[in-house]
């Protein structure tokens, strides 16, 4: 799944294309993805121009005048420019014509979303309760450790807890665990306050590195030329489970929390 660096690679780039230019049309193949697509979206963007693209945790959100597309990549989303009059595959479902060029939207799974929200993006209810975003100033260490004092879970399933700072999907919790030198099943509130500054110092360093590598190509992802990422060539620990630290040589162990694999080095990462 796409998650933030991700998202944040493509944001960056589809935004030269996209920011400033006028929608001459939008064209429906599929309109059933994880949740049905406004069928009224066509008539809504024709002739509107594109004020600006943001990122709200793993959203993409098209600024226009009169309301927001929201656009989420889902497991395999990707949104990619092709010339006018391309023809699509099946997994090409949404186009968003643009004059000299076209914003194809393709998405296998049919996992991903693309919806409407008149008025402030904010209010509406994906966005409405998420937790701050990890790479501004409103996460940080002090922030962590508050949101950790109640919580008898264990760190890694609270850092992924969009409640607790948005984001920070299922690679780059275990990664940025690895670097802070905690173990991800030990319990947030056990977190003194250095811990959570190291973590969150982590989390903000394996994002920024994430994104500046293109994010993860691990099954679907391309930016919007179609390349992929290349951060999974860095990983410490996610994927490596049997092999070998790279900095202490002891062997990479794994587990199971909330349905997903978490791996660790059990020197590096003591519980």
């Amino acid at each position: 799944m796409p998650e933030l660096p991700e998202v944040e690679t493509t944001r960056r780039g589809v935004s030269p294309q996209l920011e400033g230019a006028t929608v001459r049309g939008v064209l429906l193949r599929q309109p059933s993805l994880r949740w049905p697509v406004p069928p009224e979206l066509p008539s809504l963007l024709a002739g509107r121009t594109v004020r600006g693209v943001s990122r709200r945790a793993k959203y993409l959100l098209v600024d226009f005048d009169h309301g927001t597309l929201i656009v989420h990549l889902g497991m395999s989303g990707s949104l990619r420019f092709v010339p006018p009059g391309t023809l699509p595959d099946k997994h090409d479902h949404i186009d968003i014509e643009l004059g000299e060029t076209v914003l194809r939207y393709r998405d296998p799974r049919r996992f991903g979303a693309m919806l409407w929200q008149q008025g402030p993006a904010e209010a509406h209810p994906l966005l409405a309760n998420l937790g701050p975003e990890p790479l501004s100033d409103a996460f940080d260490g002090s922030v962590l450790f508050e949101a950790t004092r109640r919580r008898g879970s264990a760190i890694k399933l609270s850092i992924m807890d969009n409640h607790v700072v948005v984001g920070v999907g299922n690679i780059y919790a275990n990664e940025s665990l690895f670097y802070a030198g905690i173990h991800p099943a030990r319990e947030s509130r056990q977190l003194g306050r250095a811990d959570c500054d190291r973590l969150a110092t982590e989390i903000k360093r394996v994002l920024a590195r994430a994104i500046e590598a293109g994010g993860s190509s691990l099954r679907d992802f391309t930016d919007a030329k179609g390349k992929p990422g290349y951060f999974q060539q860095s990983y410490k620990v996610y994927g490596r489970a049997g092999l070998t630290c790279h900095d202490c040589g002891a062997l990479i162990a794994e587990l199971r929390q909330g349905q997903r694999s978490s791996c660790f080095c059990p020197h590096c990462q003591p519980l």
